[in-house]
């Protein structure tokens, strides 16, 4: 393989474009106008019928991989038989080919698992079908657990290099050694809150390093003036998935528990997930959907109109039965920087980034009567929103602006050698 004058950045995601994923999408985007050449390879298609404009200015290059374990074997073997590399003709007469079907094989029988077998074939399906002729000299993995498992596969077969991000359920929801065994292979590995690092450099081998990068926001595209006062009926807001480690349950307990003391408002929530019937059900239960809306998934563009006429945003982290949970979430950071004021939890890496009384409202996960009085207060009480709002939207512009933490990204790759 040679290289041409400009290498290539490898980015192994698990579905591309994902709405939920804005921020690797934005950070692609900025790397690229930073002069940085990327190929994105994706797990699999989209699965939403639209993405944000943004999207559009990406210029890389997308592969898709196969999806499914029979896809993998009949786009690399042509036969869905779980013997087929062995059947193979380039089987035993082709040294590199034979010792690639031997190290997968060598992976399913030590682990049993179909997944970690498909991560294999996925990983020689990038080192026969998209690197020949790319010019790729580094695999980045976004999350810890599937797309780096990929990642790491295509570089034992390659020999080249990968590192990898590490986000929020892809940490906690796997053993501590199997992270640990991927930061010993990895050149670098880099997370997006302090409360991550902690952790990911306490189970790390000694000396292999761990760079925390916040994800930021862009500060041009959140960006508002609004009044800093409000009065009822309130509009109050929330953007999430439905999903455990949101603690939705608890903001619409909450919301039950200012309709009982007379606080008058009406409730919009965007979003989607596995949870969402189940979730949604509670509303009923609650009998509140005479003032709740589910406005579905919707792009930046429709979210933003929401911001500008939002009172309050509510969000319940929690940290979820299995280990999952958030780091910081950025439609907190967007809605600070929409002069939006935040009740949130003190969940993971959010206290990082809101000052319980000086920057947002602060509850215990799980606490609907907390969140309920933090709520009401937040909306009532006109001179705590007057000196809040301006420092919350100070603090986004002090820690997690995009651009800033871009360039601090494009450092690190730097020190690797992943070069403009």
């Amino acid at each position: 393989m040679t290289h041409s004058k400009k290498p290539v950045l490898a980015m192994i995601l698990k579905g591309y474009p994902r709405i939920s994923e804005t921020f690797i999408s934005n950070e692609i985007r900025l790397l690229e106008q930073r002069g940085v050449k990327i190929h994105i390879i994706s797990m699999r298609k989209p699965r939403e019928n639209f993405t944000h404009k943004s999207i559009s200015e990406i210029k890389a290059e997308v592969s898709y991989l196969p999806s499914t374990l029979e896809g993998c074997l009949e786009e690399l073997f042509g036969s869905e038989d779980m013997d087929a590399g062995l059947k193979d003709p380039r089987y035993g007469k082709d040294d590199e080919f034979t010792a690639r079907v031997d190290e997968i094989w060598n992976v399913y029988r030590e682990t049993g698992s179909e997944a970690s077998f498909k991560h294999m074939l996925q990983g020689q399906y990038i080192v026969e079908k998209i690197l020949p002729g790319s010019d790729i000299f580094h695999f980045h993995a976004h999350f810890a657990h599937s797309p780096c498992s990929v990642a790491r596969n295509a570089s034992r077969l390659s020999g080249l290099p990968f590192s990898f991000t590490a986000h929020a359920k892809d940490i906690y929801t796997q053993k501590p050694e199997k992270i640990t065994a991927k930061i010993s292979e990895a050149k670098f590995a880099v997370t997006c809150t302090g409360y991550n690092c902690d952790y990911l450099q306490s189970i790390a081998p000694e000396g292999k390093p761990i760079h925390k990068v916040y994800h930021g926001i862009d500060l041009n595209l959140f960006s508002s003036d609004k009044e800093l006062t409000c009065s009822g009926p309130y509009e109050i807001f929330t953007v999430a998935r439905f999903t455990t480690k949101k603690g939705l349950p608890t903001v619409f307990k909450a919301l039950k528990k200012l309709e009982e003391k007379g606080v008058d408002f009406n409730y919009n929530i965007v979003g989607d997930g596995d949870e969402r019937e189940e979730t949604l059900k509670l509303l009923d239960e609650l009998e509140l959907n005479g003032r709740c809306n589910w406005l579905g998934t919707k792009p930046h563009e429709e979210v933003l109109e929401h911001y500008r006429t939002a009172d309050l945003f509510a969000l319940g982290c929690e940290i979820a039965p299995n280990g999952d949970r958030d780091g910081i979430p950025n439609v907190l950071a967007e809605s600070m920087a929409m002069s939006v004021p935040v009740v949130a939890t003190t969940v993971s890496g959010i206290p990082e980034l809101i000052e319980n009384g000086k920057t947002g409202l602060l509850v215990e996960p799980g606490d609907s009567d907390s969140m309920a009085d933090a709520m009401e207060r937040m909306l009532t009480d006109q001179e705590l929103r007057k000196s809040l709002i301006p420092a919350a939207k100070e603090r986004v512009h002090e820690i997690f602006d995009n651009r800033y933490w871009i360039n601090k990204l494009a450092d690190v790759y730097e020190q690797y050698g992943i070069k403009a």
